[in-house]
């Protein structure tokens, strides 16, 4: 299955409805994450921008999920971008320990 990465734009404020919608936002990425359909999630030190790698059959697939994210209607800007190479540290076997 092809993986994506999202970079999201996220707004310069946050009222009090955005802010009210984080834990339900949290527990939506949390369950994509056990299913893995989320592989990673990271969201700017400024609070400015937000990458989400994710596995999906295609870029309208992912787009329609990131479209039901609580907290979609208050992204400025979504990019998708299929990628040809996706390695991480986590999806690495772990180190054999002799223990």
């Amino acid at each position: 299955m092809p993986t994506f990465v999202v970079t999201i734009k996220l707004p310069d404020s946050y009222d009090e409805e955005f802010m009210a919608l984080i834990p339900r936002h949290r527990a939506f990425i949390n369950r994509l994450l056990s299913e893995k359909i989320v592989e990673t999630y990271a969201i700017s030190a400024d609070r400015s921008r937000g990458w989400v790698t994710m596995n999906g059959a295609s870029a309208a697939v992912v787009k329609a999920l990131v479209e039901q994210f609580p907290l979609a209607r208050y992204f400025q800007r979504i990019d998708i971008d299929e990628l040809f190479i996706f390695d991480s540290v986590a999806s690495r076997f772990p180190a054999i320990s002799l223990n």
